[in-house]
């Protein structure tokens, strides 16, 4: 069922949406609100991507996205049923009233049930005083989507707050599952480490602030090799090696001490796999925030040394 709601208002939407549950005989079982903060370019990809998350987790999803008309208006549409996983409104905010999105979220969440908020572009500088991040228990920002990954993900990091993540993270499971195990495997005193990854790859720097916190040693960054996201890790010793090189996207070869190479599956993900993902954590992730902290002091270094190179 669809309802459109031109020209409206939060009071107006929720009778939409109570007039949906009517029709359908009630919509039990959704487990959280999810609002997703989109623009007119990325709508249709969000909208997709929270479609094959709500398969997963049925929850009221709030799309919200700036429009081009000048005055100030707002247009909505409540979608439940036919195929509709839990309930869909998109409100649509012209003029003014893109200042004022969070009077019209509040009245529409869940009671007594988590909030998300999920910004697929560009998000705010510090997304836990955001008028509506303030309103969430979790917060997906995703620095691959802005214009510019490493600089967006250094402002995620210089400016984290508990219950904040990025989908980069949720980039680097199978990395971090498959880089941990192959330790636990292939014990060795790691003395330095190499990762590999395309010029403006968010992911693969993060990666690198993770191994430097959790080996504690030197860890450099390679920008050089040819690919796509990231192309390689190598884990060195004093006397030997454990090398994970990605050159297509799909595969991975794979090699370790005693080890002939073989092929293993490290696949890139897509948007709508990583979302529901980290839908379902909805606790606040402390190896996150700690890997955070390690980009800072990480960038704070290259910041000073180069400073002193200058001097």
């Amino acid at each position: 069922m669809i309802v459109n709601l031109p020209d409206t208002n939060a009071a107006e939407i929720q009778q939409g949406i109570a007039q949906a549950r009517h029709n359908l005989g009630g919509t039990s079982g959704l487990v959280f609100t999810l609002v997703v903060i989109a623009d007119l370019a990325g709508f249709d990809r969000a909208l997709e991507a929270c479609l094959e998350a709500g398969r997963e987790h049925p929850s009221r999803i709030l799309l919200l996205v700036n429009g081009r008309a000048r005055a100030d208006r707002l247009d909505a549409q409540v979608q439940a049923g036919e195929g509709t996983p839990g309930e869909i409104v998109t409100c649509k905010f012209h003029g003014a009233l893109q200042q004022h999105r969070e009077s019209v979220v509040l009245p529409l969440l869940l009671p007594d049930l988590p909030v998300i908020v999920w910004w697929p572009g560009r998000s705010p500088q510090a997304p836990g005083v955001d008028p509506i991040g303030r309103l969430a228990t979790r917060r997906i920002t995703d620095a691959m989507g802005d214009p510019s990954p490493l600089a967006a993900l250094e402002v995620r990091a210089r400016n984290y707050c508990p219950g904040d993540t990025d989908l980069t993270w949720t980039r680097l499971t199978r990395w971090r599952g498959l880089l941990a195990a192959a330790l636990d495997a292939y014990p060795m005193e790691v003395a330095g480490v190499t990762v590999s990854a395309a010029p403006e790859n968010a992911a693969g720097t993060l990666l690198a602030a993770w191994l430097s916190d959790r080996l504690d040693v030197p860890v450099v960054v390679d920008r050089g090799r040819p690919g796509v996201g990231i192309t390689g890790v190598v884990l060195s010793s004093s006397d030997d090696e454990i090398r994970v090189m990605r050159t297509d996207g799909n595969l991975a070869a794979f090699s370790a001490p005693g080890l002939p190479q073989r092929l293993v599956a490290l696949p890139r993900r897509d948007l709508n796999t990583l979302l529901a993902e980290e839908l379902r954590r909805l606790e606040d992730d402390p190896i996150y925030a700690e890997t955070m902290a390690a980009l800072v002091r990480r960038l704070d270094r290259a910041a000073a040394h180069g400073r002193g190179r200058a001097g």
